[in-house]
């Protein structure tokens, strides 16, 4: 099994990144793809982990970052859908699959 981000997922990550990066310092952006790296890993050992979601999705914070990852499972792996912040634009990405 393994990770895969959608590709909307993966510039959810690279804006996230560069906001953190711009703002921040690029220590910061790298912590936040480092919290990122560790919750697949964690998916990876542990299926079913997170929170479930409307149409079979399953959500997990971002540690220390106001994020989610809202992920399916599937037998082949784990396809991350959505990368989004907490507290900006209710349902974003709830159309991916």
């Amino acid at each position: 099994m393994k990770v895969e981000l959608h590709p909307a997922a993966e510039h959810d990550l690279s804006e996230a990144a560069a906001f953190y990066a711009r703002e921040g310092s690029p220590a910061l952006a790298a912590r936040f793809v480092a919290e990122l790296e560790r919750i697949a890993t964690l998916h990876l050992a542990n299926p079913g982990l997170g929170t479930p979601r409307a149409r079979g999705r399953l959500s997990f914070p971002i540690t220390a970052f106001p994020y989610t990852v809202i992920y399916r499972e599937r037998p082949t792996g784990i396809p991350v859908l959505v990368v989004k912040h907490d507290r900006r634009r209710p349902g974003y990405g709830g159309s991916r699959r």
